[in-house]
């Protein structure tokens, strides 16, 4: 057995744990069916309003739910079962592309019933984001923790990857959504039938009482260790100014002069320079000076969103995504492992929800920022001031955190 061990390669040392391997195939399914989906609801919604804004509005129906209830979902993930916590959220997102099916079959043109389900798909991820967060340190051993999360982390891209192309080719060939929204139903009933295969022998956990102190227990935690809170506000603030994928619909249409292949295309290549970052770092993961990479990366993530928005060449414009995901996939990893093994897994859940909200805003709610900010100045000065704002906020957190500017690679693993 030791010689066996000796002899795996420890760049793949996650796949030798089971539960890690269906863990990440469900993961799969679901961030590939949620992909599919956000490609059709976003051209569908700019195909019948014409409106950046109303773009941004779908980001907002997505976190506003996140937001209200990250107390509840983060309590909830540390007190039920995880695994079937994590399939019933499964099952919440095939229902919510069901329902987008029923919808696009009427051939409705208001938005409203469309926005209606965004927002019930954000309630199911307030509660999916956390859990699923939470039980990846019990598929694998702490000592292999940061291989896992680089694996799945390039296992999710790859899901980004396929996700946006195959809907965008698919919404061009069946000239409409409907095809998108019955495939990514299918994804997620797929992704919730893998997840019951997982065996976990489950960890006794104390059963806090309901009470405020219990339930702000993750916020309380974050603001006590600065660097992470370093690390998840500089996400935050970074991704929210420079987030540009919210209008990615109005660059295909009205100025890189393509369809809604080629919003596939620009959706995707995030993903493919996340993916590769990922599978790099999982074979050569950081050393030494974590936190002035991640900064370093993050003034990347900013210069690259500039280039983005001042491209007119689809070429360009993928390359600059390309750049903008594998900047971005750096804090992806080192806030990742940051949180997760310094956290105790009785209240990983909680944390975990206060996480999710920074990620959230700094998603979703940056969809809603750059679609107003678009509106009032335009698509191109939306997107480049988003970069600039991007580097300043880089340059300030440098100077904040002092802790998180000398912070050391947070893995455990030899």
């Amino acid at each position: 057995m030791a010689v066996a061990e000796k002899l795996r390669p420890s760049g793949r040392v996650a796949f030798s744990h089971p539960n890690f391997v269906i863990f990440v195939i469900a993961r799969w399914f679901i961030v590939l069916a949620l992909e599919m989906q956000s490609v059709a609801v976003g051209w569908q919604v700019y195909d019948i309003t014409k409106k950046p804004l109303d773009l941004g509005l779908v980001g907002l129906a997505q976190f506003t739910p996140s937001f209200l209830l990250f107390l509840v979902s983060g309590h909830m993930a540390d007190r039920v079962d995880r695994r079937k916590l994590i399939v019933m959220c499964y099952i919440g997102f095939a229902t919510c592309s069901g329902l987008l099916l029923l919808i696009a079959a009427r051939r409705a043109h208001a938005i409203l019933p469309i926005y209606g389900v965004v927002v019930l798909s954000g309630i199911v991820r307030s509660f999916n984001g956390p859990v699923t967060r939470s039980i990846l340190p019990q598929l694998v051993p702490d000592e292999h923790f940061a291989n896992a999360v680089a694996w799945s982390s390039s296992a999710n891209q790859s899901a980004n990857i396929l996700g946006p192309s195959i809907g965008g080719f698919v919404y061009a060939i069946s000239r409409g959504p409907s095809a998108v929204y019955a495939l990514a139903m299918i994804a997620g009933v797929s992704a919730a039938l893998a997840m019951l295969r997982i065996q976990l022998e489950s960890r006794p956990r104390p059963r806090e009482p309901i009470r405020l102190k219990t339930v702000l227990a993750g916020i309380h935690y974050i603001f006590d260790h600065k660097v992470v809170l370093g690390s998840i506000s500089l996400d935050l603030f970074a991704v929210l100014l420079g987030g540009a994928v919210a209008l990615l619909p109005v660059f295909a249409r009205e100025i890189l002069k393509t369809g809604p292949w080629g919003l596939g295309l620009l959706r995707c290549s995030p993903g493919i320079g996340a993916a590769t970052m990922a599978i790099v770092l999982a074979h050569r993961p950081l050393k030494g000076r974590a936190g002035t990479t991640m900064l370093w990366c993050v003034a990347g993530f900013g210069v690259f969103t500039i280039l983005f928005g001042i491209s007119h060449n689809l070429i360009l414009s993928m390359i600059s995504l390309v750049m903008v995901g594998a900047t971005d996939m750096v804090s992806v990893i080192t806030r990742a492992i940051l949180v997760q093994l310094a956290t105790p897994d009785e209240m990983r859940g909680r944390v975990n929800a206060v996480d999710m909200i920074f990620i959230g805003a700094s998603n979703e709610l940056g969809q809603f920022e750059s679609g107003l900010t678009a509106a009032w100045l335009g698509t191109v000065p939306a997107v480049v001031l988003g970069g600039i704002g991007t580097l300043i906020v880089t340059a300030l957190w440098a100077l904040s955190f002092p802790d998180l500017r000398n912070a050391t690679h947070p893995t455990t693993e030899t």
